[in-house]
């Protein structure tokens, strides 16, 4: 006999709330040829010069992953590496003009998934599941803490 539960499961509420918000995040941004890493790097890159490695942290890629997501930004035309301004041993992922059309059109597709998503809640709710979740992610749920095996990451479907 399974145990009774004395809290709500919030690891199921998270990761499928946040498993259903990627899915229809990427299908939303690939009718403009992105991904949601592509926009990642488009928008950051364009904030301020950053390296790839920044950019990586940014938004939370492997090595291996960030390089795929600029060689294919690069063959798209929306973006190529550079020497930075400052420091002549960096190199910087820099916007073309184009990739910055991209990324207002796409940033104007994921405020559209975000807003369809609380806009499934009533208005009252909205502000109150923010700030809930600010708080978490700002304060108890800031940090990650090491683990004796590595926690996976779900994996995403092709």
């Amino acid at each position: 006999m399974a145990p009774a539960r004395t809290e709500p499961d919030l690891s199921f509420l998270l990761d499928r709330a946040g498993h259903v918000l990627r899915t229809r995040m990427a299908a939303a941004l690939a009718e403009i040829g992105l991904t949601a890493r592509m926009h990642c790097v488009l928008v950051h890159a364009l904030e301020e010069e950053r390296t790839q490695i920044q950019l990586a942290e940014l938004g939370d890629m492997d090595k291996t992953t960030m390089v795929v997501t600029v060689d294919a930004l690069e063959k798209a035309g929306l973006a190529e590496r550079r020497p930075s301004s400052t420091d002549r041993r960096a190199r910087i992922i820099a916007v073309t003009p184009q990739g910055a059309e991209v990324a207002a059109r796409s940033q104007a597709i994921v405020d559209g998934v975000h807003r369809a998503a609380l806009d499934a809640l009533p208005e009252d709710e909205r502000e109150v599941l923010l700030r809930a979740m600010n708080r978490l992610v700002a304060g108890h749920l800031a940090t990650p803490v090491e683990a004796p095996q590595p926690v996976r990451r779900a994996r995403q479907r092709a």
